[in-house]
């Protein structure tokens, strides 16, 4: 019987103890963990194939380039998960990291506890899925192998934000409230001040408008949540 393969992990942070307790702790739990220290370094182990990370925990502030600059050259080629780390935790820097692709976002200093169950929410809602193929207007979405299409044309979508539209998707035309769909896009409760899932559904409406005026409109309800709408066929 053939096992999964362990799950590899990349950890960047100039902060090297942190690095240390942070990969012994994902090693016990099952990991293979690699290290980084600054942006470039990041940036040239995810250009070879063999040490590619499933996921990445990339850190905000960082000497020479920072997370936030990595992140933005990452997401033009990659779209595996990224956790944002930053010990400023202010919600700008949130902010920005959601809109620049990171999948999820944690402040510094953080257990290590509740890492290790966003790590494992990220690689869960990353692998593949099992649903039918879903069609709402003229958008195209396939689970088995996480690709969303409209028309024929491919949108470039991150984990959350493919998980974000499948749960709309699957619900169009009703109302789902934003603890529900943090739960399904992120695999965590929704936090007081959150605005992650405002952020992954702005960016996911700026990419259904550039693809075409067919695509479907998810609309906001105020204090409530959101909504798909099937554009006009």
């Amino acid at each position: 019987m053939q096992t999964a393969p362990v799950p590899r992990i990349l950890i960047v942070d100039d902060d090297r103890a942190l690095c240390r307790l942070l990969a012994e702790y994902l090693q016990r739990e099952g990991f293979v963990v690699d290290l980084a220290h600054d942006g470039e370094a990041a940036l040239t182990q995810l250009r070879n194939p063999a040490l590619r990370p499933d996921l990445l925990i990339l850190d905000v502030m960082m000497p020479g380039r920072d997370g936030l600059d990595t992140l933005r050259e990452l997401r033009m080629q990659h779209r595996l998960p990224v956790i944002m780390l930053s010990a400023k935790g202010e919600p700008v820097d949130r902010v920005i990291g959601l809109e620049l692709g990171a999948d999820d976002y944690l402040s510094k200093p953080c257990l290590p506890r509740e890492l290790l169950a966003r790590v494992r929410a990220q690689l869960r809602r990353n692998a593949p899925a099992t649903a039918a193929n879903l069609q709402v207007g003229a958008l195209r979405l396939q689970p088995g192998d996480r690709r969303a299409f409209i028309g024929e044309q491919e949108l470039v979508l991150t984990g959350a934000e493919f998980m974000l539209l499948l749960a709309l998707a699957q619900r169009a035309g009703e109302l789902v409230d934003k603890a529900s769909l943090t739960r399904i896009a992120l695999g965590r409760e929704l936090e007081r001040f959150d605005r992650s899932i405002d952020v992954h559904v702005s960016r996911l409406r700026h990419k259904l408008a550039e693809a075409s005026e067919q695509s479907p409109r998810i609309e906001s309800v105020r204090g409530s949540g959101y909504l798909m709408i099937a554009g006009a066929s």
